[in-house]
Protein backbone atom coordinates (compact mmCIF):
# COMPACT_ATOMS: atom_id res chain seq x y z
CA UNK A 1 0.00 0.00 0.00
CA UNK A 2 0.88 3.40 -0.92
CA UNK A 3 1.60 6.07 2.30
CA UNK A 4 -1.64 8.51 2.09
CA UNK A 5 0.72 10.74 4.89
CA UNK A 6 4.55 11.11 5.35
CA UNK A 7 5.22 13.26 8.13
CA UNK A 8 9.07 14.25 7.80
CA UNK A 9 11.16 16.49 10.62
CA UNK A 10 7.96 17.98 11.75
CA UNK A 11 9.00 20.56 14.35
CA UNK A 12 6.70 23.21 15.86
CA UNK A 13 7.54 25.30 18.66
CA UNK A 14 5.39 28.30 20.83
CA UNK A 15 7.74 31.09 20.78
CA UNK A 16 7.25 32.99 24.43
CA UNK A 17 9.04 35.56 26.26
CA UNK A 18 10.79 32.95 28.06
CA UNK A 19 11.81 31.14 25.01
CA UNK A 20 10.71 28.59 22.36
CA UNK A 21 8.44 25.42 23.73
CA UNK A 22 9.63 22.83 21.89
CA UNK A 23 6.33 21.03 21.72
CA UNK A 24 7.15 18.88 18.44
CA UNK A 25 10.81 18.13 17.56
CA UNK A 26 11.63 15.97 14.99
CA UNK A 27 9.04 14.28 14.05
CA UNK A 28 8.72 11.58 11.86
CA UNK A 29 6.24 8.55 10.87
CA UNK A 30 4.18 7.36 7.62
CA UNK A 31 0.58 6.49 7.42
CA UNK A 32 -0.72 4.24 4.82
CA UNK A 33 -4.36 3.87 2.95
CA UNK A 34 -7.17 2.19 5.31
CA UNK A 35 -4.31 2.51 8.51
CA UNK A 36 -4.68 3.28 11.80
CA UNK A 37 -1.91 4.63 13.64
CA UNK A 38 -2.38 5.46 17.18
CA UNK A 39 -0.70 7.86 19.35
CA UNK A 40 -0.14 7.37 23.26
CA UNK A 41 1.76 9.21 26.10
CA UNK A 42 1.46 10.89 28.83
CA UNK A 43 -0.61 14.70 28.58
CA UNK A 44 1.65 17.52 27.19
CA UNK A 45 3.79 14.55 25.42
CA UNK A 46 2.45 15.99 21.53
CA UNK A 47 -0.39 14.03 20.91
CA UNK A 48 -2.94 16.88 19.73
CA UNK A 49 -0.42 18.93 18.84
CA UNK A 50 0.95 16.37 16.35
CA UNK A 51 -2.67 16.61 14.61
CA UNK A 52 -3.48 20.37 15.15
CA UNK A 53 0.08 20.53 13.53
CA UNK A 54 -1.06 18.35 10.50
CA UNK A 55 -4.31 20.55 9.78
CA UNK A 56 -1.72 23.48 9.78
CA UNK A 57 -3.44 24.94 12.64
CA UNK A 58 -1.56 25.94 15.89
CA UNK A 59 -3.04 28.40 18.28
CA UNK A 60 -0.72 31.62 18.33
CA UNK A 61 1.96 31.64 19.02
CA UNK A 62 3.00 28.63 17.96
CA UNK A 63 4.78 27.92 14.36
CA UNK A 64 5.70 25.20 12.09
CA UNK A 65 9.13 25.46 12.10
CA UNK A 66 11.59 25.68 8.87
CA UNK A 67 12.50 22.29 7.06
CA UNK A 68 9.49 20.20 8.25
CA UNK A 69 7.59 18.36 5.92
CA UNK A 70 3.99 17.18 6.19
CA UNK A 71 3.08 15.31 2.87
CA UNK A 72 -0.68 14.65 1.95
CA UNK A 73 -1.27 12.39 -1.41
CA UNK A 74 2.22 13.61 -2.39
CA UNK A 75 1.93 17.20 -2.23
CA UNK A 76 3.80 19.17 0.88
CA UNK A 77 1.41 21.27 2.58
CA UNK A 78 3.79 22.97 5.12
CA UNK A 79 4.71 25.76 2.32
CA UNK A 80 1.17 26.28 1.06
CA UNK A 81 -1.02 29.42 2.59
CA UNK A 82 -3.72 29.77 4.69
CA UNK A 83 -6.26 30.36 2.07
CA UNK A 84 -5.04 26.83 0.06
CA UNK A 85 -5.17 25.14 3.35
CA UNK A 86 -8.93 26.39 4.50
CA UNK A 87 -9.79 25.73 0.63
CA UNK A 88 -8.03 22.26 -0.63
CA UNK A 89 -6.78 20.66 2.30
CA UNK A 90 -8.90 21.10 5.56
CA UNK A 91 -11.60 18.88 5.56
CA UNK A 92 -11.08 18.17 2.23
CA UNK A 93 -8.18 15.55 2.63
CA UNK A 94 -7.84 15.91 6.19
CA UNK A 95 -10.18 16.85 9.17
CA UNK A 96 -10.00 16.52 12.73
CA UNK A 97 -12.78 15.19 15.04
CA UNK A 98 -11.41 17.47 18.35
CA UNK A 99 -11.60 16.00 22.11
CA UNK A 100 -14.62 17.38 23.69
CA UNK A 101 -17.45 17.65 21.58
CA UNK A 102 -19.77 20.44 22.88
CA UNK A 103 -16.42 22.74 22.91
CA UNK A 104 -16.70 22.13 18.86
CA UNK A 105 -20.60 23.15 18.69
CA UNK A 106 -21.80 26.65 18.89
CA UNK A 107 -24.50 26.79 21.35
CA UNK A 108 -27.11 29.31 20.11
CA UNK A 109 -26.96 27.81 16.50
CA UNK A 110 -28.43 24.56 15.17
CA UNK A 111 -26.36 21.31 14.53
CA UNK A 112 -28.21 22.26 10.41
CA UNK A 113 -27.34 25.39 10.22
CA UNK A 114 -23.36 24.84 11.52
CA UNK A 115 -23.28 22.10 9.16
CA UNK A 116 -24.04 23.98 6.12
CA UNK A 117 -21.19 26.85 7.18
CA UNK A 118 -18.90 23.94 6.54
CA UNK A 119 -19.98 23.19 3.63
CA UNK A 120 -20.61 25.83 1.99
CA UNK A 121 -17.10 27.22 2.22
CA UNK A 122 -16.32 24.25 0.09
CA UNK A 123 -19.00 23.08 -2.21
CA UNK A 124 -21.63 25.23 -4.45
CA UNK A 125 -24.57 23.31 -4.39
CA UNK A 126 -28.12 24.23 -3.95
CA UNK A 127 -29.14 24.64 -0.10
CA UNK A 128 -31.98 21.95 -0.47
CA UNK A 129 -29.17 20.07 -2.23
CA UNK A 130 -26.60 20.50 1.03
CA UNK A 131 -29.50 19.30 3.13
CA UNK A 132 -29.89 15.93 2.10
CA UNK A 133 -25.80 15.51 2.07
CA UNK A 134 -26.15 16.70 5.57
CA UNK A 135 -28.82 14.28 6.25
CA UNK A 136 -27.38 11.39 4.62
CA UNK A 137 -24.50 11.71 7.04
CA UNK A 138 -26.11 12.34 10.07
CA UNK A 139 -27.50 8.58 9.01
CA UNK A 140 -24.58 7.35 8.38
CA UNK A 141 -23.33 8.10 12.32
CA UNK A 142 -26.67 6.57 13.17
CA UNK A 143 -28.45 10.14 13.95
CA UNK A 144 -32.55 11.21 12.54
CA UNK A 145 -32.94 13.97 10.13
CA UNK A 146 -34.67 15.87 12.74
CA UNK A 147 -31.36 16.49 14.37
CA UNK A 148 -30.53 19.17 12.05
CA UNK A 149 -33.07 21.45 13.96
CA UNK A 150 -31.76 21.24 17.22
CA UNK A 151 -29.49 22.82 19.24
CA UNK A 152 -26.10 21.05 21.18
CA UNK A 153 -27.87 21.47 24.43
CA UNK A 154 -30.64 19.03 23.37
CA UNK A 155 -28.14 16.63 22.52
CA UNK A 156 -26.80 13.67 24.70
CA UNK A 157 -23.04 13.79 24.58
CA UNK A 158 -23.03 10.19 22.91
CA UNK A 159 -25.44 12.20 19.68
CA UNK A 160 -23.16 15.29 20.07
CA UNK A 161 -20.17 13.36 19.51
CA UNK A 162 -21.23 11.69 16.68
CA UNK A 163 -22.56 14.92 14.98
CA UNK A 164 -18.89 16.00 15.05
CA UNK A 165 -17.89 12.78 13.89
CA UNK A 166 -20.37 13.75 11.04
CA UNK A 167 -19.38 16.88 10.30
CA UNK A 168 -15.63 15.61 9.85
CA UNK A 169 -17.05 13.16 7.08
CA UNK A 170 -19.48 14.91 4.82
CA UNK A 171 -16.56 16.33 2.36
CA UNK A 172 -15.05 13.15 2.32
CA UNK A 173 -11.65 12.99 3.45
CA UNK A 174 -9.38 10.33 3.15
CA UNK A 175 -7.72 11.02 6.73
CA UNK A 176 -9.15 12.05 9.76
CA UNK A 177 -7.91 12.56 13.10
CA UNK A 178 -9.84 11.60 16.21
CA UNK A 179 -8.05 13.06 19.66
CA UNK A 180 -9.73 11.03 22.34
CA UNK A 181 -13.31 10.97 20.88
CA UNK A 182 -14.67 8.86 23.80
CA UNK A 183 -13.69 11.07 26.61
CA UNK A 184 -16.46 12.12 28.78
CA UNK A 185 -18.45 9.16 27.56
CA UNK A 186 -19.74 6.12 28.99
CA UNK A 187 -18.89 2.79 28.57
CA UNK A 188 -21.72 2.02 26.62
CA UNK A 189 -21.66 4.80 24.63
CA UNK A 190 -17.99 4.61 24.14
CA UNK A 191 -18.57 1.41 22.69
CA UNK A 192 -21.20 2.14 20.48
CA UNK A 193 -19.03 5.05 18.75
CA UNK A 194 -15.76 2.69 18.26
CA UNK A 195 -17.98 0.41 16.84
CA UNK A 196 -19.36 3.39 14.89
CA UNK A 197 -15.69 4.19 13.81
CA UNK A 198 -14.75 0.97 13.05
CA UNK A 199 -17.88 0.74 10.60
CA UNK A 200 -17.06 4.21 9.36
CA UNK A 201 -13.66 3.06 8.38
CA UNK A 202 -14.61 0.05 6.44
CA UNK A 203 -17.61 2.11 4.41
CA UNK A 204 -15.33 5.20 3.19
CA UNK A 205 -12.14 3.14 3.58
CA UNK A 206 -11.12 6.19 5.22
CA UNK A 207 -7.25 6.17 7.43
CA UNK A 208 -7.00 7.16 10.91
CA UNK A 209 -4.72 8.76 13.58
CA UNK A 210 -6.54 7.84 16.99
CA UNK A 211 -5.41 10.00 19.85
CA UNK A 212 -5.62 8.51 23.20
CA UNK A 213 -4.53 7.92 27.09
CA UNK A 214 -6.83 4.42 26.73
CA UNK A 215 -4.30 2.01 26.09
CA UNK A 216 -6.64 -1.26 26.16
CA UNK A 217 -8.56 1.17 23.59
CA UNK A 218 -5.63 1.73 21.70
CA UNK A 219 -4.65 -1.98 21.27
CA UNK A 220 -8.08 -2.83 19.63
CA UNK A 221 -8.56 -0.34 16.76
CA UNK A 222 -4.97 0.69 15.88
CA UNK A 223 -2.46 -1.26 13.60
CA UNK A 224 0.59 0.36 14.73
CA UNK A 225 1.29 2.09 17.92
CA UNK A 226 3.48 5.37 18.60
CA UNK A 227 4.44 6.19 21.64
CA UNK A 228 5.64 10.25 22.30
CA UNK A 229 7.10 11.45 24.95
CA UNK A 230 8.40 14.99 25.30
CA UNK A 231 7.66 16.31 21.71
CA UNK A 232 9.33 12.92 20.77
CA UNK A 233 8.63 9.72 19.25
CA UNK A 234 10.19 7.25 21.72
CA UNK A 235 8.98 4.01 20.26
CA UNK A 236 6.70 3.44 16.75
CA UNK A 237 5.83 -0.53 16.13
CA UNK A 238 3.09 -2.48 15.09
CA UNK A 239 0.23 -3.69 17.49
CA UNK A 240 1.88 -7.07 17.87
CA UNK A 241 5.70 -5.44 18.43
CA UNK A 242 4.29 -2.93 20.78
CA UNK A 243 1.59 -5.43 22.83
CA UNK A 244 2.10 -8.62 21.78
CA UNK A 245 6.00 -9.05 23.30
CA UNK A 246 7.89 -6.47 25.77
CA UNK A 247 8.36 -3.40 23.96
CA UNK A 248 12.18 -2.11 24.21
CA UNK A 249 11.92 1.74 25.45
CA UNK A 250 11.59 1.92 29.18
CA UNK A 251 8.80 4.79 28.82
CA UNK A 252 6.80 2.19 26.62
CA UNK A 253 7.54 -0.82 29.19
CA UNK A 254 6.11 1.39 32.09
CA UNK A 255 3.12 2.89 30.77
CA UNK A 256 2.12 -0.52 30.20
CA UNK A 257 3.35 -1.94 33.79
CA UNK A 258 1.10 0.53 35.03
CA UNK A 259 -2.37 -0.39 32.81
CA UNK A 260 -4.55 -3.21 34.69
CA UNK A 261 -4.96 -6.49 33.12
CA UNK A 262 -8.30 -8.14 33.18
CA UNK A 263 -6.98 -11.68 32.67
CA UNK A 264 -4.04 -11.14 34.83
CA UNK A 265 -3.56 -10.50 38.78
CA UNK A 266 -0.70 -7.79 39.17
CA UNK A 267 -0.17 -7.17 42.63
CA UNK A 268 1.64 -3.96 42.33
CA UNK A 269 1.17 -1.43 39.22
CA UNK A 270 4.39 0.48 38.46
CA UNK A 271 4.47 3.93 38.29
CA UNK A 272 6.68 6.46 36.31
CA UNK A 273 8.25 9.00 39.20
CA UNK A 274 8.87 12.60 38.35
CA UNK A 275 6.46 14.87 35.62
CA UNK A 276 7.75 15.23 32.56
CA UNK A 277 10.37 17.83 31.25
CA UNK A 278 10.31 21.57 30.65
CA UNK A 279 10.31 21.50 26.73
CA UNK A 280 11.85 25.14 26.94
CA UNK A 281 15.28 23.84 28.35
CA UNK A 282 14.75 19.58 27.88
CA UNK A 283 17.39 17.79 29.59
CA UNK A 284 20.19 17.45 27.88
CA UNK A 285 20.61 13.80 26.19
CA UNK A 286 17.90 11.65 26.25
CA UNK A 287 14.75 13.52 27.35
CA UNK A 288 13.38 10.74 29.44
CA UNK A 289 16.58 10.29 31.75
CA UNK A 290 15.61 11.84 34.60
CA UNK A 291 12.53 9.70 35.04
CA UNK A 292 14.32 6.30 33.57
CA UNK A 293 15.20 3.18 35.20
CA UNK A 294 17.72 2.03 33.33
CA UNK A 295 20.45 4.82 32.19
CA UNK A 296 23.62 4.69 31.02
CA UNK A 297 26.03 7.64 30.57
CA UNK A 298 25.38 8.12 27.29
CA UNK A 299 21.49 8.94 28.30
CA UNK A 300 22.92 12.18 29.79
CA UNK A 301 25.09 13.46 26.93
CA UNK A 302 23.73 12.09 23.66
CA UNK A 303 20.04 12.36 22.33
CA UNK A 304 19.52 8.66 21.06
CA UNK A 305 18.28 8.54 17.36
CA UNK A 306 15.03 6.63 16.03
CA UNK A 307 16.33 3.52 14.75
CA UNK A 308 14.47 0.58 13.00
CA UNK A 309 15.52 -2.70 15.75
CA UNK A 310 13.51 -4.79 13.02
CA UNK A 311 11.07 -4.58 9.91
CA UNK A 312 8.72 -1.70 10.78
CA UNK A 313 9.84 -1.56 14.73
CA UNK A 314 11.49 1.73 15.40
CA UNK A 315 13.10 2.81 19.07
CA UNK A 316 14.89 5.83 20.43
CA UNK A 317 16.71 4.30 23.16
CA UNK A 318 21.02 3.86 23.48
CA UNK A 319 20.16 0.33 24.80
CA UNK A 320 18.91 -0.73 21.54
CA UNK A 321 21.97 0.42 19.64
CA UNK A 322 24.79 -1.91 18.45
Amino acid sequence: MENLLEVKNLRLYYHTSKGAVKALDDVSFSLKEGETLGLVGESGCGKTTTGVALLKMPSPPGRIEKGSQIIIDGTDIVPLSDKEIRKNIRWEKISMVFQGAMNCLTPVYTIGRQMLETLNEHRMMEEKQAVELIKEYLGHVGLPPEVMNRYPHELSGGMKQRVVIASALFLKPRLVILDEPTTALDVIVQAQIINLLKELKKTFNLSFIFITHDLALEAEVSDRICVMYAGKIAELGTNAQIYGKEPLHPYTQKLLQATPLLHKKVDTLAFIPGTPPDLINPPTGCRFNPRCHCTMEKCFTEEPPLIEVEPGHQVACWRCVK
